[in-house]
């Protein structure tokens, strides 16, 4: 094959060997792959021609040099601002090869004439659809490069040359041209990049305010229906206002030279709720907003686009929601915390199981959370195990504390946030036995928030709940685990790598099929598919090291080398697949839940608390 970046001719002689093909069989396509100049700046790269019309569409990069992109080393002058540009130029780019395949498509066999794009949806992700390099400001050889994939038009599986032609040499240069800063008006990129900007900025404050979370006055929460994650329009929804109690206000930064009028006027501060660390309690009645505040907090550890509703919130990067997963793997979790022992004496020091229960399964989740590295867990009672969550004192008196091995999270919630700086909010809306562990409780009614947290205190003293508080469980952190590297080799039947996602919840690893359905805050099949990557190399470089310092090591190694290096493509320097930057959590989560994978449990070694993972990270 061609050298991948060695240009082979212009635009015109891609045409004529395009035409040249025309009425052979589809692999003839391969004569085509390497490089063309598509003249203006714009190169053509066509990494690898399908076999087959009814293969999977062929890897493509449009690459427009820096200087015919035209971005001002402003909009690049950042790491946010890059890997917000780079998000938005990816949405301009799908939708520039919608229009293209639209005005192109005229039938054929298999993928004919399909120009697929990778984008995002609310959130803004790092992602490898387009990439920067080194800066993509025009200074020193610099570019901008889209990667798609294109169906190469054919009749049956017969080449149709004139279609082919069309397509790369007409078609594309219109895609590639969304690449420009001159595709759109510089003061609507500058806006888009501010927005993203402004979620960071308000992030980066959290730690000194003593907050893990914060949500602007007049933020829009609720989502158009419950399988969307757009916003539910302006005037139907209720504009969220903090109780004046709670009300924060952070500072804006400054427009950083970013052109336009709305950025010169967004600057000063904003107000909004801010959550505190400890514990936090969300309460109220059923259907008024209890789920959609701590959904919308779960979503807040990524900034959004314009328009969500959730634009000017944020989270610490480091939360992470935790629900009961009743059927799921453990493997070697020291759920002692939780679950002091099972029947007959049985140790849960490194327990396992292909079936867990609903509260086992969720101490096994908290578990894993914080040996990932969160200090901030959110859960829902409605997503939980009840006995996990609470046992109320009628229960205590019925079944004796010998016969209970689960030490509920009600009686471990304090200890976590006074011992290891965990803090938790957590959704209650049927148990009240949670106010005397609560530091906040914030009230939800028709959307609307009010600071309860006098009040619980004040119906704790008056009801006293008269339940014992269980003890017994184990300290938290006693234990590491060792992923053994041959357990989590992604090879499919022919010995190569082998993954594969078609959704965020389901990821084909190697020969196995992952539920990852519980990993609520992966938002983007391009995620779970580079956790996948992730989770592959992890156990090829780093082998012999606990979970969290391979974690460690793994966003060193994405920090230092990007997305493109977790692929063979990518390393090769071509099209490195559709990756988003997924979190450690959720890259550990997915090692959790391998059915093949396995870890040997160890006494825990000394080591710090990793700091909260930057933006994408």
């Amino acid at each position: 094959m061609p050298t991948p970046d060695r240009l082979r001719g212009d635009r015109r002689a891609l045409a004529e060997r395009c035409r040249g093909l025309d009425g052979r069989g589809y692999p003839a396509y391969r004569d085509l792959e390497g490089g063309w100049d598509l003249g203006g700046g714009l190169t053509l790269f066509l990494d690898r021609a399908a076999r087959d019309p009814f293969a999977p569409p062929s890897p493509v990069r449009l690459r427009l040099a820096a200087e015919a992109a035209g971005f001002p080393p402003v909009f690049t002058g950042t790491r946010i601002r890059r890997i917000a540009l780079a998000d938005l130029l990816a949405r301009r780019v799908a939708e520039a090869a919608a229009r293209a395949e639209a005005a192109t498509s005229r039938g054929g066999s298999g993928n004919s004439g399909q120009i697929r794009s990778d984008a995002g949806g609310q959130e803004v992700l790092e992602r490898s659809a387009v990439r920067l390099a080194p800066d993509g400001a025009g200074n020193g050889g610099g570019w901008v490069e889209a990667r798609l994939e294109v169906g190469l038009p054919a009749g049956g599986r017969r080449i149709l040359g004139r279609r082919a032609a069309a397509l790369l040499t007409e078609a594309l240069p219109e895609v590639g041209a969304a690449l420009a800063c001159a595709a759109a008006p510089p003061e609507e990129t500058a806006a888009f990049l501010r927005v993203v900007e402004v979620q960071e900025h308000l992030r980066r404050q959290l730690p000194a305010r003593n907050l893990v979370a914060f949500v602007a006055d007049g933020a829009v929460l609720p989502r158009l229906h419950g399988a969307s994650e757009l916003p539910l329009p302006a005037a139907d929804a209720v504009p969220f206002e903090s109780p004046p109690s709670l009300r924060v206000r952070l500072s804006l930064p400054d427009s950083g030279g970013l052109p336009g009028g709305s950025v010169a006027k967004d600057a000063g501060e904003i107000s909004g709720m801010g959550i505190p660390e400890g514990v936090t309690l969300i309460v109220g009645g059923g259907y008024h907003g209890k789920s959609t505040l701590l959904q919308a907090l779960a979503a807040a550890v990524y900034p959004h686009r314009p328009g969500d509703g959730r634009e000017r919130s944020a989270t610490r990067t480091d939360a992470v929601t935790v629900r009961a997963e009743e059927g799921r793997p453990v493997r070697s979790v020291d759920v002692r915390p939780f679950i002091r022992e099972l029947p007959g004496g049985r140790s849960t020091e490194a327990f396992t199981t292909e079936n867990a229960s609903g509260s086992t399964s969720q101490a096994a989740s908290l578990v894993e959370a914080l040996e990932a590295g969160s200090r901030l867990l959110l859960l829902d009672e409605d997503t939980s195990a009840t006995n996990l969550m609470i046992r109320d004192a009628r229960m205590q008196a019925l079944v004796a504390r010998e016969a209970e091995p689960i030490v509920p999270l009600v009686d471990r919630v304090r200890h976590l946030h006074e011992a290891h700086g965990v803090s938790t909010v957590l959704v209650m809306g049927g148990s009240g036995d949670y106010f005397e562990a609560a530091d906040t409780v914030v009230r939800m009614e028709d959307y609307r928030a009010a600071d309860a947290t006098t009040e619980a205190r004040e119906v704790a003293r008056s009801l006293p709940n008269r339940r014992q508080a269980e003890t017994g469980g184990a300290g938290f952190f006693a234990r590491d685990r060792h992923p053994r590297p041959e357990r989590f080799r992604a090879a499919g039947r022919r010995g190569t790598t082998r993954i594969r996602a078609g959704a965020p919840t389901r990821l084909l690893y190697g020969e196995e099929e992952a539920d990852l359905a519980a990993l609520a805050q992966l938002f983007d099949s391009s995620q779970t598919r580079a956790a996948g990557y992730a989770a592959a190399l992890a156990a090829e470089r780093f082998p012999g090291r606990p979970l969290p310092e391979v974690l460690d090591a793994l966003e060193d190694f994405l920090d230092r080398e990007g997305l493109d290096a977790l692929t063979a493509p990518g390393r090769a320097g071509r099209h490195p697949g559709r990756l988003a930057r997924p979190r450690r959590y959720e890259i550990a989560g997915l090692l959790n839940r391998l059915r093949g994978g396995a870890f040997d449990s160890r006494p825990t070694a000394a080591r710090p608390a990793p700091a909260p993972t930057a933006p994408g990270g």
